[in-house]
Order: C-alpha cells, then structure tokens, then sequence
C-alpha cells in the first residue's frame, strides 16, 4: 500500500481567527508539499503570490472538513486530484483487483 503524503497549504489570501489568533488561508487553495517551492499542481509559490500555511493540512480546507475553510472560496481542481478531497477516514479509492489481459 502506498504511503500517503501530508500535503500543507498554499493560498492566495489570508486571515486571522480571533479565537485562537492564527493565520489561516482565503480565496483560492493549494496543496503544497512543505520544502518543494510549487504547489503540486505546478504553479510557483513566488511568482503567483501564494502564502504558505504550513500548519494547516489539506483536508482541513476541504469545505466539508468544517476545520479552516471558513473563508476558502475555491479548492484547486488540480491539487484536489492529487492531495484528495476527502478526510483520511474516508474509504480507500475504489482499486481493481482482478484486472484482465
């Protein structure tokens, strides 16, 4: 089984929870894998003017998650097909076992 990556954040707005006094992303969201200097679908964190989260994991953003995705206004469908959009207790992807010829 392969090994699942914890995929950061990347957005292109942020703001601040008063609560809890954290930074937490807006508008539209990336998944970034911490270290690397693109977001996983390809676009430079510098040149599009990203901020990095990398205390906010990805499926927090989802909008179903509930977690940091208050003011999240667009997911990237490209980062979503690879980071996932479900939780990590969601079921395993549907996996042929039997595959033909």
């Amino acid at each position: 089984m392969p090994v699942r990556k914890r995929y950061a954040v990347a957005a292109s707005g942020q703001w601040r929870d008063e609560e809890d006094n954290l930074r937490l992303p807006a508008g539209e969201v990336h998944a970034w894998e911490q270290g690397m200097n693109q977001t996983v679908c390809g676009l430079s964190l510098s040149r599009s003017r990203l901020g990095r989260f990398p205390h906010v994991g990805w499926t927090d953003v989802i909008p179903e998650s509930g977690g940091a995705a208050d003011r999240v206004r667009r997911l990237c469908p490209r980062c979503a097909s690879v980071a996932g959009r479900r939780g990590a207790d969601a079921r395993p992807r549907w996996r042929r076992e039997n595959p033909r010829p």
